[in-house]
């Protein structure tokens, strides 16, 4: 009985470790996120540049959109949009994001040794 507990418990452990080592490293950092219903912006997240915002918004605005557009940061930033949103939109979208201003690289000074 209890050699079957204990086969039971080291299996459960195995696929919990296998299941954080494929699932654990895809997505990055998460710069930005911005969530639309029905043309206006109900959330966002992150620093977001105000000329991107103001074009966005007016995007949205005008197309009605409901969706949720995400910038990452693992390697190089990416911008992720909503499936339901056609790919005509989704290049206007990534025409007007600006990545050069997420691709600065910052000095990060609060690791600094002295």
């Amino acid at each position: 009985m209890t050699d079957n507990l204990i086969k039971i418990l080291f299996l459960a452990i195995a696929v919990y470790v296998i299941y954080k080592l494929l699932f654990a490293g895809k997505s990055g950092m998460t710069l930005m996120e911005m969530h639309f219903k029905d043309g206006r912006m109900t959330s966002h997240k992150g620093k977001i540049q105000d000329r991107f915002e103001r074009d966005i918004r007016a995007l949205a605005k005008k197309e009605k959109l409901t969706c949720v557009i995400r910038a990452e940061r693992s390697g190089s930033v990416r911008l992720h949009v909503s499936a339901n949103v056609g790919d005509n939109l989704t290049q206007q979208i990534r025409n007007l994001f600006p990545f050069e201003y997420y691709e600065k690289v910052t000095a990060d000074n609060s690791k600094k040794v002295s």
